[in-house]
């Protein structure tokens, strides 16, 4: 694993692969390496895949508890500014959709691409106040507890009820590494996002991609970004639920790489 600093965070990374930049972002329950393996061995052959530990995630440092989407979107920018890539595709997964939205908000001419996954704009932008209330106190409480004792009910939400054991399992072993204060941090500034303003001037090429069986981010998540945005392309996978990296990462990698082939050069 790599690592950069970025206003006085270490920003930690893997890398893999040849050819255009690709940038992955994750939720905010994993990381660079374990959300996004099946992207680095699938997608390597024909991109330049960087798959970055957002601040506070895996092995970067931990931001200050205001950090905030601002501050999220200010440490991509100094990432991806700080490894020299020019135009990146970039590819968000919940959170990390977020966190796609509120970098073209500050630096529009950054991302060549934008591929949202199991995306919202932000809790407060997609969800009614009550449900983002309810989810906030939810995960605070989930981050006091130990990885173990995480409510198999929650945990369950992230993947269907057809995903194999061993995709669950991935999952337990994800939260096992997760930061807790950190943890905190990001969902504060998850379910306090709103970036529904932004997305009718995006205009560069953007994939949705949703899982039919998303709990998580249903029709009332995805709908209003495909219909807001100007040329976004939707994708539905039956019978996956949240986490589309793990339950379907083969698919999700087909659907990247006919998007981005697509893609004028």
């Amino acid at each position: 694993m790599a690592a950069t600093e970025v206003g006085g965070l270490r920003i930690s990374y893997e890398r893999a692969g040849t050819g255009p930049p690709l940038v992955l972002l994750h939720g905010y329950v994993g990381d660079g390496r374990t959300t996004w393996h099946h992207q680095l061995d699938g997608l390597s052959d024909e991109f330049t895949v960087f798959a970055w530990d957002a601040p506070g995630a895996g092995g970067s440092s931990d931001p200050p508890e205001s950090f905030g989407t601002a501050g999220y979107a200010a440490a991509l920018a100094g990432f991806v500014a700080a490894l020299g890539l020019d135009a990146p595709h970039v590819v968000g997964l919940s959170f990390g959709g977020i966190l796609a939205l509120a970098l073209y908000r500050r630096h529009s001419g950054l991302p060549r691409t934008l591929t949202l996954a199991s995306a919202y704009a932000g809790w407060a932008g997609s969800l009614p106040p009550d449900v983002v209330e309810e989810r906030l106190q939810l995960f605070l409480r989930n981050a006091e507890l130990p990885p173990d004792q995480w409510p198999l009910t929650y945990l369950r939400t992230l993947v269907s009820e057809h995903a194999p054991d061993d995709v669950f399992d991935e999952i337990r072993s994800i939260v096992a590494e997760l930061h807790p204060v950190a943890t905190r941090t990001a969902i504060r500034a998850f379910a306090a996002a709103d970036l529904r303003g932004v997305l009718a001037d995006i205009d560069v090429p953007t994939l949705l991609v949703y899982g039919e069986d998303d709990v998580r981010a249903p029709q009332d998540v995805w709908h209003p970004l495909h219909s807001t945005l100007c040329d976004s392309k939707l994708v539905l996978i039956p019978g996956v639920g949240h986490m589309i990296d793990l339950e379907a990462g083969d698919r999700l990698n087909t659907e990247i790489r006919s998007f981005l082939g697509a893609v004028p050069g």
